[in-house]
């Protein structure tokens, strides 16, 4: 029986979460650095063997895009995974959601579409309570740090995804993320390494990004891009419920209302998004992520708006959680790196 493509949708999302979830585990020997930093190499060596790009035959300008996609995704992985060491996994996820909503706003040039990024902003700081003075300064700042990065993820991949097919440019981007993040988590991850955590390593690289990538990359094959957009709006709220189930991070009331507000601002964004120009659907797909993204690197649609698409096309559609972890490779990016 054939799997619903919402289904995998949300599949992805869940794998994104729990995987950032379960590297919690690994932050005391490896740092929280060190363990993103696993996952990010392990992930880009079983792409990059299975793609084997031909750097020669790209060219300069587009490998130039390619790095500086994976330099974006080092910063995107690395920060949300040290704002997930200091404050919830579902405050971190929404806070890291402003970076698309963002996107979004400014893509549509019409003042009415920023309503959407002020109400998440009102959910954010239903989220983070800055009044009760205990907030962590500093895994907020990671937080924004990677949703800036995001932005910067959904923007740089559009042009990686129109330039190279296939997955290419993620294997490319995310070799790059490896080798940009070595110097501040290569040494505490290997220090720190064990057979064991070398295994779970390889577990979480698949948690994320290689799952998501490949659930994201079923489900665009299957739906259209809006409605998957739509789908990673809700994914706040299952890295509050994740964030509940493993970590037992339990919200308050205030804060579980405030992942309803970015998760309806979210959702807004996408409904009241203008229709995709030709050629524009990785661009919104990035943005809708996961959008964490995991988007993902390939061909745009053609003119006929047909749903049909190749397979470049749908993995264009979902690099987006390669950095995700990217949170989501996400969106999810996913998330996507980190995306978480």
């Amino acid at each position: 029986m054939k799997i619903p493509a919402p289904a995998l949708a949300v599949a992805s999302m869940l794998s994104v979460q729990t995987g950032a979830a379960l590297s919690t585990h690994q932050f005391e020997a490896l740092t929280p650095a060190g363990s993103a930093w696993l996952r990010l190499s392990i992930a880009a060596v079983i792409l990059l063997l299975i793609t084997r790009p031909r750097l020669r035959s790209i060219g300069w300008p587009v490998l130039r895009g390619a790095l500086l996609l994976g330099a974006v995704t080092a910063v995107m992985t690395l920060a949300f995974i040290e704002a997930v060491a200091r404050i919830p996994l579902g405050t971190t996820a929404a806070i890291e959601f402003l970076g698309p909503l963002g996107v979004a706003a400014f893509r549509s040039h019409r003042r009415s579409a920023l309503a959407w990024p002020a109400l998440a902003m009102l959910g954010v700081i239903g989220l983070t309570h800055p009044w009760q003075g205990s907030l962590n300064l500093v895994g907020v700042a990671f937080a924004l740090t990677a949703a800036a990065g995001w932005a910067g993820y959904i923007l740089l991949t559009q042009r990686v995804g129109a330039q190279l097919s296939g997955l290419q440019g993620l294997a490319l981007s995310l070799g790059t993320a490896a080798l940009v993040a070595a110097p501040v988590a290569a040494w505490p991850a290997l220090h720190g390494l064990t057979p064991v955590l070398a295994a779970q390593s390889l577990g979480l690289a698949v948690l994320v990004p290689l799952l998501p990538f490949s659930l994201e990359l079923l489900a665009l094959r299957r739906m259209r891009v809006a409605a998957f957009g739509t789908l990673m709006a809700l994914e706040p709220g299952i890295a509050v419920l994740i964030g509940l189930l493993l970590l037992r991070q339990l919200p308050e009331v205030s804060q579980a209302a405030g992942v309803v507000l970015v998760v309806i601002a979210g959702i807004g964004a996408q409904r009241a998004a203008p229709p995709p120009v030709v050629g524009d659907d990785l661009a919104e797909a990035s943005v809708l992520r996961r959008q964490r993204r995991p988007r993902r690197p390939g061909t745009a649609a053609t003119a006929s708006g047909g749903r049909a698409r190749d397979a470049d096309d749908a993995s264009a559609a979902a690099l987006p959680r390669a950095g995700i972890v990217t949170g989501r490779l996400s969106p999810a990016a996913p998330r996507t790196a980190e995306r978480p």
